[in-house]
């Protein structure tokens, strides 16, 4: 089988990786190509997953559809001398228009319901369309739902062991309480209109006063009031970090995620919801999602809550539920790829 992968975030590094090393391992070909974003670059070279870069960055809408376009040329040159037998991306327009150009399966992941703009131009050209089956809309009969959820396709059991050494990374040890703080950028199509936290200092002073440490990754630069709690970790060791963290407090939806399938409890503050986000708290307890206007109140209060009363054989039973209904992602992911490309799919 001769593949094509495509990433444009950090995120679709992590989904994809599991399942592109198992195709390079069992002798396919298999082609990555990618756009500059955040450190999605420095991820794919930290795994060893060959790949070659198609656009920068960008830092306005304007910037980004010029990028975009200059991608999907790029894309489309490449996809045209390798003619793939099937190509795969995260709600990703370039791989559904140039699939159909070059006559080939194209398979399209998503799990945000928000992000129309992608979603406008990723679907319509599409062959499938694999969502979670806690995915809120109903896409036709493109659409192929799972039992499970992105974060699986590298968090499973399966897939997944954690790390202790990475405490004293950080300068912790097992017996400390830490909580992680998530900051987003609020740069990406689908952030446009959304927001979290109206004052991190106000929240930082909070979680401190539980007796707390408290560690925060950010995507923009933090002010120099917050550098000191700036979590001195290298990017592919953050998971192993949740894993051992009392609690994850942010404004990424993903990482909420991946906290919850990890059994560490997610307070998740952001004014858009999504379907995977609000399952795992309503079946599973895991996420405590605050969209209102009183989003960063409600949260620090319900942080402080789980801050005050640490149980952690609670949240292992809850995660344990989660993993007995949920599959390992990565195993979907191939059979997808398998069963389009096969001769008359």
């Amino acid at each position: 089988m001769k593949a094509i992968f495509t990433i444009q975030h950090p995120a679709h590094v992590h989904l994809f990786r599991n399942a592109i090393e198992t195709l390079r391992g069992r002798g396919d070909e298999v082609h990555v190509f990618a756009r500059r974003k955040d450190i999605a670059i420095d991820l794919l070279d930290t795994y060893g997953i060959d790949h070659a870069v198609l656009a920068d960055t960008a830092d306005s809408l304007f910037e980004l559809a010029l990028r975009q376009g200059a991608y999907e040329l790029g894309l489309l040159r490449h996809a045209l001398r390798i003619r793939p037998d099937v190509m795969v991306g995260m709600g990703e327009p370039g791989v559904a228009h140039v699939s159909t150009a070059v006559g080939c399966p194209g398979i399209v992941f998503t799990d945000t319901e928000h992000a129309w703009l992608q979603n406008a131009l990723a679907f319509p050209l599409a062959d499938r369309i694999c969502t979670p089956v806690c995915y809120q809309d109903d896409l036709g009969p493109k659409q192929v739902r799972y039992r499970g959820y992105h974060e699986l396709a590298y968090l499973h059991p399966n897939r997944f062991t954690p790390d202790p050494t990475v405490l004293e990374e950080v300068g912790l040890t097992r017996e400390d309480s830490f909580v992680v703080l998530r900051l987003n950028a609020w740069k990406a199509a689908h952030d446009v209109g959304d927001g979290g936290f109206s004052e991190v200092t106000d929240v930082v002073s909070r979680l401190t006063g539980t007796g707390a440490e408290v560690l925060i990754t950010s995507e923009p630069e933090l002010p120099p009031s917050l550098r000191e709690y700036e979590a001195s970790v290298a990017p592919d060791r953050m998971h192993d970090l949740l894993y051992y963290a009392d609690l994850l407090i942010g404004e990424s939806a993903t990482m909420a995620a991946e906290s919850a399938v990890l059994g560490t409890p997610a307070v998740f503050i952001s004014t858009s919801r999504r379907g995977y986000t609000d399952e795992m708290g309503d079946r599973y307890g895991l996420v405590f999602t605050f969209s209102g206007a009183d989003r960063q109140e409600a949260g620090i209060e319900r942080a402080v809550e789980v801050l005050e009363d640490v149980d952690a054989e609670k949240w292992e039973r809850r995660r344990e539920a989660l993993l007995a209904d949920k599959i390992d992602t990565t195993e979907f992911i191939l059979e997808q790829m398998e069963s389009a490309a096969a001769p008359g799919a």
